[in-house]
């Protein structure tokens, strides 16, 4: 099967799950024989260990499209200009701002994305379909989110192939974005999603509220679960000694670092606790700084800085160095997200988690099979729930060996590819011949 895979490109310098999601299900899909073209939109594909190898040359290069929506008289853009907006070095630079992106001050170059060849790269479109020509015929189209739903109409008009759409983490962002851009991006997105074949959400807690917002019907989407590579045998189920919290994800307010530290500093102060640790990577960007040196000078007040390892230049992936002696994974991201791919990377490696009861945390870790999930809304419910599983050594074994069983029955990239694989081909089946 040859599938053609539209994926926003990576600077490699903040965790980003959808990037980490697209590489692998491309890695595993081409491990069982199937011809995977990788295009690669914004970015090329910095990423080290997780990158997939792009095999089509970059489009809709992140300076370039930038510069076509703020100056309207370079919309037609000479070439040379945009081979020079485009070379490797500039967009190196744009990619290390990559995490610094505010959805609120995007919203126009974002609708114009989704207007396809009407909007403001519509010189970057035929481009691309000026490539995409040129290529033998895909078999499917596959989209790594619905923010890119403006290639389908423009794809269309020279191809009758069926589109596929992933959904994950469209919602946080566009519902940033300021009046009319969050309503104009949903009706556009809708509109446009009437010409998927299926859309995949990453849970099912997901797919319910995107179908509340882009308005599809229930038989229009699939719940498939995103795969990591489980280790085959399980891990030794040790406890830490010393007792360490890792977090993993950008180091910000939003997906909740405050609250942990804070959580981890309560515990800290308790005698049984006196030894605890916190590990945190992810990656930070300028907006973050204030706020990092604010958490690092509290920890240092205090006389806890010496016991933490903050790691604020996140490069492509946590090593397994990261995971070794950790205890418990938390990032208690109050408003929760659309799937969690370091909840099962702990998992995998047989560490119980501890997360809110939000978005689709509960649906990841069960109820109480893989970790403890405890009320966002709850005075020290987070503090509650980690000192559950740090001062119970058998507790944590029991969660870390359920854990890894789990990630091995629903998480694995081997079953993600052959699901996906399998409705490749039934969209084929339902679909038209081709002339």
């Amino acid at each position: 099967m040859r599938i053609l895979h539209l994926v926003p490109g990576s600077g490699g310098t903040f965790y980003c799950q959808n990037c980490l999601r697209d590489h692998i299900l491309i890695r595993a899909l081409r491990a069982k024989g199937h011809d995977v073209v990788l295009v690669p939109l914004y970015l090329p594909m910095y990423g080290g260990a997780v990158a997939a190898e792009a095999n089509a040359p970059l489009f809709f290069g992140g300076i370039s499209v930038y510069v076509r929506e703020k100056l309207p008289f370079l919309r037609r853009m000479p070439g040379w200009l945009d081979r020079l907006l485009n070379l490797p070095g500039l967009l190196r630079q744009a990619a290390m701002r990559e995490g610094s992106t505010n959805a609120s001050g995007l919203g126009s170059m974002t609708l114009s994305m989704l207007e396809g060849q009407h909007g403001n790269q519509g010189q970057e479109f035929e481009r691309f379909l000026d490539w995409l020509r040129t290529q033998p015929r895909p078999d499917v189209i596959h989209i790594s989110n619905a923010l890119l739903l403006g290639f389908v109409p423009a794809i269309r008009e020279i191809l009758d192939t069926p589109f596929i759409c992933t959904l994950q983490d469209e919602e946080p962002w566009v519902s940033a974005m300021e009046p009319p851009y969050e309503r104009l991006c949903w009706d556009v997105m809708s509109r446009h999603g009437a010409q998927v074949s299926r859309f995949i959400a990453t849970s099912r807690w997901y797919a319910d509220r995107m179908m509340d917002r882009m308005r599809f019907s229930p038989d229009q989407i699939t719940v498939l679960y995103p795969g990591i590579e489980v280790p085959p045998e399980p891990p030794s189920f040790q406890h830490a000694d010393p007792p360490t919290i890792g977090y993993l994800s950008r180091l910000n307010r939003t997906q909740g670092f405050e609250d942990l530290v804070n959580a981890f500093m309560v515990l800290k102060r308790e005698p049984a606790l006196a030894s605890l640790r916190l590990r945190a990577t992810g990656g930070a960007t300028p907006a973050d700084t204030p706020f990092l040196t604010e958490i690092e000078t509290r920890l240092g007040n205090a006389g806890f800085l010496e016991d933490t390892e903050i790691d604020w230049n996140f490069q492509s992936a946590p090593g397994e160095a990261f995971f070794q002696g950790l205890t418990v994974m938390c990032t208690p991201s109050r408003e929760g997200e659309a799937f969690g791919m370091h909840i099962i990377e702990a998992m995998a490696r047989g560490i119980p988690v501890v997360q809110p009861r939000a978005g689709a945390y509960p649906e990841l870790i069960g109820d109480g099979e893989s970790g403890v999930l405890y009320d966002p809304e709850t005075p020290h419910g987070l503090t509650g729930a980690l000192r559950e599983i740090l001062t119970r050594p058998d507790q944590a074994g029991r969660l870390g060996e359920q854990g890894y069983l789990r990630a091995r029955e629903l998480f694995s990239a081997e079953r993600m590819a052959g699901e996906m694989i399998a409705l490749y081909e039934s969209v084929l089946d339902a679909s038209p011949a081709s002339p």
